[in-house]
């Protein structure tokens, strides 16, 4: 198993598993046995997926499970009551604090008929296997173009293409081929500094700041200040709650955009914040000033077409005025910082240190993330999807969200994605921090919405100052 990989096969802990998330609403009517066929199909035909972690002190390895049965990945179920999203959401909630079983190749998938006409899978697959990018990659290939393909149908060439980041990556990583090179040397050098303190894990934080070798980045990325402390953060409670939008028009939020001078991530982030700080007013904090802070994976692999899966990402610190109340100064301070980052070493140091960290001791790798994600209150994903319409086992795809780990004591999932003409918002929070995600998300198209107002009215002249 490779490095990295190890890294994120020991962070699991009982209030926060290191398993990715999804839900995939199908619209009806759904064949559940074409649709058991087919994901049977094209999942093992990635060989890790037929695969046990096994591990020591010191390694860790993936073999051939010899007592694999497709009957543990792949289950039937119906939602009691009236089956609807919100019995559907609590599912979600309850399946991601149940670990997946180490016996057995770390993935399973819950096949929820008869929901809303159609059906809805809900997927769970350890980080270990493979990072956001890789696992889009591979959802992707149990899709088709086209309706009537047969469950052993090969996936269309291209939808591999359209899984590996798209423009917002992009942009957001101009400096990706020095930094690269950059972060895997870190790496290495990484690596030899966190055995130097494996004896003494209480020292790193004065290992680091003395710069005993490990560079200012480095360096910045452990020791950079906390955000604001907000009902946001806390001791998790292990117990989750799920909750997500109905989709946004895509058109709509690139629309905004243009007319105001800024990517559509900015736009997006900028509801985002709006929402989170709207949440806290409503709770009655004072939230003038606030500032939090959310932790971005960033694809780091060079092609998305990668059927040996694993973990080939970064990470940026995005800061969030959630104490901004107006709008168009609140997208003016994101893309600002936005725009700095494109241009941020962030993203290959954090490869180098989760790769440092595979070969490191427990002890030290936990100082280590201990110190990053206790700067942070959320991890937030923000993927474009295929902008065509996909179908699975012959049924069209409705909805697709997905939800990477909350690792350490954060408490907060944010999950943006695109797909189909579409942005969809996901939130999964600890109930012990937010017991009502439904809350924050209800008010994320409203957010969305000041800014298109501004637009409509003509009033783009104040935000060209972007």
């Amino acid at each position: 198993m490779a490095p990295v990989d190890t890294t994120w096969l020991r962070m699991d802990r009982p209030h926060n598993l290191m398993v990715i998330v999804g839900v995939v609403v199908l619209r009806g009517p759904v064949d559940a046995g074409r649709l058991e066929d087919t994901l049977a199909a094209r999942m093992l035909a990635y060989a890790r997926f037929r695969q046990c972690a096994e591990i020591e002190a010191s390694s860790a390895w993936w073999c051939e499970d010899p007592m694999f049965d497709i009957a543990h990945h792949i289950k039937h179920v119906r939602l009691p009551g009236d089956g609807g999203r919100a019995e559907l959401q609590r599912f979600v909630a309850d399946l991601a604090t149940v670990p997946l079983d180490r016996r057995h190749p770390l993935w399973q998938m819950h096949i929820v008929e008869d929901y809303e006409g159609g059906a809805a899978l809900v997927v769970r697959i350890h980080h270990a296997i493979g990072d956001g990018a890789a696992l889009v990659g591979v959802l992707l290939s149990l899709t088709d173009r086209r309706a009537d393909m047969p469950a052993d149908a090969p996936p269309l060439p291209a939808l591999h293409a359209e899984a590996g980041g798209g423009p917002f990556l992009a942009s957001l990583l101009s400096p990706i081929g020095d930094a690269l090179g950059w972060g895997s040397r870190l790496s290495g050098q990484a690596a030899r500094e966190l055995f130097a303190v494996a004896r003494s894990p209480g020292r790193l934080l004065d290992y680091v700041r003395d710069g005993a070798g490990v560079t200012n980045e480095l360096g910045f990325l452990l020791l950079m200040p906390n955000d604001t402390r907000t009902r946001f953060k806390g001791v998790p409670t292990g117990e989750k709650r799920v909750a997500w939008t109905d989709p946004l028009d895509l058109k709509e939020v690139k629309l905004v955009s243009r007319i105001l001078g800024c990517p559509v991530n900015d736009v997006l982030l900028t509801a985002v914040a709006g929402a989170l700080g709207n949440y806290l007013r409503d709770k009655g904090e004072m939230v003038r000033g606030c500032e939090i802070r959310a932790l971005v994976p960033i694809n780091l692999r060079e092609t998305a077409d990668d059927r040996e899966l694993g973990n080939h990402f970064g990470v940026v610190a995005v800061e969030l005025p959630i104490g901004v109340a107006d709008p168009l100064l609140r997208l003016r301070q994101i893309h600002k910082r936005m725009e700095v980052l494109k241009h941020s070493y962030e993203p290959a140091v954090t490869l180098g240190l989760l790769e440092a960290l595979g070969y490191a001791p427990k002890p030290v790798q936990e100082a280590v993330f201990g110190l990053l994600l206790s700067r942070a209150t959320a991890v937030m994903t923000n993927v474009p999807g295929p902008s065509c319409p996909l179908y699975l086992a012959g049924a069209r795809i409705g909805q697709w969200i997905f939800w990477v780990p909350q690792a350490g004591d954060i408490g907060m999932g944010v999950s943006i994605l695109s797909f189909d003409g579409h942005v969809q918002f996901g939130l999964m929070t600890d109930a012990g921090m937010v017991p009502d995600p439904e809350t924050i998300i209800g008010q994320f198209a409203p957010e969305f919405e000041k800014l298109l107002y501004f637009v409509l009215l003509g009033a783009a002249e104040t935000g060209s100052a972007l």
